[in-house]
């Protein structure tokens, strides 16, 4: 399905186009492509660098048209609000900087110089971004519920529901709880918890967590009732 971009020359649509460039190198796919040359070609002037991501991106486009040309055939692109693109401006795209001679290419594109602080940063925010977005995509989910049982009838419960739920882990999250009888007067909590499957191990946290100090104070052992893929 073609992608849309409305009035990119404007500052609303070209911010638009900055989000979805966030955590993208190119416009479509893992490669430079005729998408590419379509947004390009429709940017009536090189973006401000208000606009890293698009700053960053119209810069590398413009970079490869000096040195090697586009090939990539991408998904397909739609550009609202601009002028028509004819196939030959998409086959030959305007160059930002007209200034420099041929002879003088060498000096205008230096693919191997060294970074700048800000486009390291750029660079790492992108990467992170693109991390995270591929591991919420691949990551599954699961609703466990857990029994957690006391020392003896003496054990404070709302205590040790507190010291359970004190337990912090990226991609944890508690839920509702109950307390159950079990006889002779004590009581066990029934707790649920949803997980990341690739972040979080229901053994581990069990083992390592919560029936460890000072947590142990309270809880006896914890069994797993139920677990479900989400």
């Amino acid at each position: 399905m073609a992608v849309t971009f409305h009035d990119i020359n404007s500052a609303v649509g070209l911010k638009k186009l900055d989000d979805y460039l966030l955590a993208r190198s190119y416009i479509t796919g893992y490669e430079a492509s005729k998408d590419d040359l379509i947004v390009h070609a429709a940017l009536s002037k090189p973006p401000s660098s208000e606009f890293v991501n698009v700053s960053r991106w119209y810069n590398h486009i413009t970079a490869l048209l000096r040195i090697s040309g586009v090939s990539g055939q991408g998904s397909g692109v739609i550009v609202e609000g601009s002028a028509p693109i004819t196939e030959e401006a998409v086959a030959t795209p305007p160059v930002a900087d007209t200034k420099a001679s041929a002879a003088e290419d060498d000096d205008d594109v230096d693919l191997f110089g060294e970074e700048t602080e800000e486009e390291k940063k750029a660079a790492e925010e992108r990467a992170a971004s693109i991390k995270a977005s591929t591991k919420k995509k691949e990551s599954g989910k699961s609703s466990v519920l857990l029994d957690v049982k006391p020392w003896d009838d003496e054990t404070d419960m709302k205590k040790l529901e507190e010291a359970v739920r004190s337990v912090h882990i990226e991609g944890l999250h508690w839920g509702a709880s109950k307390l159950v009888a079990v006889g002779y007067g004590i009581k066990k909590l029934q707790i649920m918890l949803t997980i990341v499957d690739d972040l979080v191990s229901v053994d581990t946290l069990i083992e390592e967590q919560l029936t460890v100090e000072p947590i142990n104070e309270y809880v006896q052992s914890c069994d797993i009732v139920a677990f479900n893929k989400i």
